[in-house]
């Protein structure tokens, strides 16, 4: 299961530096690549916004 982010984000891209495996990519708002997401939760707690939950 991997995590997905909502149209909340602020594309600040809190997330995408804390992903341990480069699942994130830049975007408006910002996506998980479910393929590569590991589900390790750590983009959800670097969120400012509470954008971003498990799928």
């Amino acid at each position: 299961m991997a995590h997905k982010i909502s149209t909340d984000c602020i594309s600040c891209g809190a997330c995408a530096s804390t992903c341990p495996v480069e699942a994130i990519a830049e975007g408006t708002p910002y996506v998980v690549d479910a393929a590569t997401c590991t589900d390790c939760g750590a983009c959800e707690g670097a969120c400012p916004v509470g954008a971003i939950s498990a799928e």
